[in-house]
C-alpha cells in the first residue's frame, strides 16, 4: 500500500451508495441469485426465449439503510471499489428463521375473494398487508399459504464485488 491516498482508495462506509455484483448460493453450491448474466445463464436463472427481459445489473443499495439483507449491509463496509469478498450469512441477518407460525389456512372461498382466483399448489400471493405467499397445500376446502420468504431459514453465501462507490 502506497502512503497518499486517492479517489479510488474510498472504503464504503454507511450512507454510501454502492454498486455490488454478486452470486448468491446456498451451502451446496446451489446458485440462486446473480447480478452477472453469463453465471444466471449458467445455472438456468435466465429464461433464454426471453434474454431481452431479464437485464440483470449490479445491485445497488445505500449502505445502512435497510435496503438489502443485513449481511451485506455489513459486509461492505469497509472495502473500496474492485475489493471482493465472499461472506456467509446466517438466517438472522438475512431472511430470519423459517417459522411455522407464518403458515396460514384459509377457506377456498375466503381466498377466492381474497386473491380473485382459484387457488393452485405453487400460486405465488400478496395478501393486502404487504405479505407474499406461496400456495403449498389445497385440501377439503382449505388452502395453506405459507407465508415465509422462500429463502427463510437458510443460510446464504454471497460473492461481493464492488464496481462502484457514490
Amino acid at each position: 500500500m502506497t502512503a497518499h491516498h486517492h479517489e479510488q482508495d474510498q472504503r464504503v462506509e454507511h450512507g454510501d451508495r454502492v454498486h455490488v455484483e454478486y452470486v448468491g448460493r446456498f451451502e451446496d453450491g446451489t446458485v440462486f441469485g446473480t447480478s452477472k448474466q453469463p453465471v444466471a445463464r449458467e445455472h438456468g436463472l435466465v429464461d433464454p426465449d426471453h434474454p431481452e427481459g431479464q437485464e440483470l445489473s449490479p445491485l445497488s443499495f445505500t449502505v445502512g439503510s435497510h435496503e438489502v439483507i443485513e449481511g451485506i449491509d455489513e459486509a461492505v463496509v469497509g472495502m473500496m471499489v474492485d475489493d471482493e469478498q465472499t461472506v456467509t450469512v446466517p438466517p438472522a441477518k438475512a431472511y430470519e428463521e423459517y417459522d411455522p407460525d407464518r403458515v396460514r389456512e384459509y377457506d377456498r372461498d375466503t381466498f377466492e375473494s381474497m386473491v380473485g382466483r382459484p387457488p393452485e399448489v405453487g400460486l405465488h400471493v400478496e395478501a393486502q398487508n404487504d405479505l407474499h405467499g406461496d400456495v403449498t397445500a389445497i385440501a377439503d376446502g382449505t388452502v395453506r399459504i405459507d407465508f415465509n420468504h422462500e429463502l427463510a431459514g437458510k443460510t446464504l453465501v454471497f460473492d461481493l464485488h464492488i464496481v462502484d462507490i457514490e
